[in-house]
């Protein structure tokens, strides 16, 4: 089914695992607000319904989307969160500055993942025009921040299964 025809938000799947004993990072992108304010609400929402203690998520603003990467590293190296969360926005202009923005940021999140062995979540809406955007971020497809929360519950779950597994020596 295509994405025109369904909201995005309705995540399939596993169960969610509750979330108070995990501590959240969201970084969010200042740049396009009106799209990543909702973004951002989204996420905060749908970890606190997940069970999540407001005190353990920490919520920080980058200027634009290319800042996410650096923004997540902060929150990483001067913080203890189990998962963080990027927030951005970047609309389809007339220019390649799309391009070398999306691919970036992409590359820049990738690597974060890498680098601390825990879950760098792309909440990064890459739409051809304002309307889109606005669809897909409390709209008519639902909400990517809502996914990105999702996301990080579970790919803590899916870490501290692991966890799990080695502690019976698996």
């Amino acid at each position: 089914m295509s994405s025109s025809d369904r909201n995005l938000s309705q995540v399939e799947g596993a169960s969610l695992e509750n979330a108070a004993d995990f501590r959240f990072g969201i970084v969010w992108s200042e740049w396009n607000l009106e799209v990543t304010e909702a973004l951002k609400n989204g996420a905060l929402k749908t970890l606190l319904a997940a069970g999540a203690k407001e005190e353990n998520i920490i919520v920080r603003t980058v200027p634009g989307s290319f800042e996410l990467t650096l923004g997540a590293q902060y929150l990483a190296e001067y913080s203890k969160v189990d998962a963080i969360i990027c927030l951005g926005c970047v609309i389809q202009g007339e220019t390649r500055h799309f391009d070398f923005i999306c691919d970036a940021v992409a590359k820049g999140i990738t690597n974060l993942n890498i680098k601390y062995n825990k879950p760098f979540i792309f909440g990064v809406l890459t739409p051809d025009n304002q309307q889109q955007a606005l669809d897909r971020s409390g709209g008519k497809h639902g909400n990517k921040g809502d996914e990105a929360a999702i996301t990080a519950i579970k790919m803590l779950s899916l870490a501290k299964s692991f966890k799990s597994s080695r502690s019976l020596g698996f």
